[in-house]
């Protein structure tokens, strides 16, 4: 399995690392790894993110990295990470 973000997941992700780096630019990177190798995980084992609760019925699912929520969905040998919010966001259908 590959690991894409979409254009807009991407923009989401970046503008959430880079308001954190204003301050404290080392949680910036220990944040993006943790992401990193959490995010990883899905390249093994794609359905080991779990149902996103506020949408049950769909079939995308989210990883939790705090304070981000990666929404994903698998397309074929593609993971693709949707949306990304901080945790304090509720999520609109990706």
């Amino acid at each position: 399995m590959r690991i894409r973000f979409t254009e807009t997941a991407r923009k989401q992700f970046l503008e959430g690392l880079d308001y954190i780096r204003r301050d404290k630019p080392p949680a910036a990177r220990r944040l993006r790894r943790r992401v990193e190798d959490s995010l990883r995980r899905l390249e093994d084992h794609p359905d080991s993110g779990r149902r996103i609760p506020e949408f049950p019925d769909i079939p995308h699912r989210e990883v939790i990295v705090k304070p981000f929520r990666f929404f994903y969905r698998v397309e074929k040998r593609t993971v693709w990470i949707v949306a990304v919010w901080h945790g304090a966001q509720l999520p609109e259908l990706p």
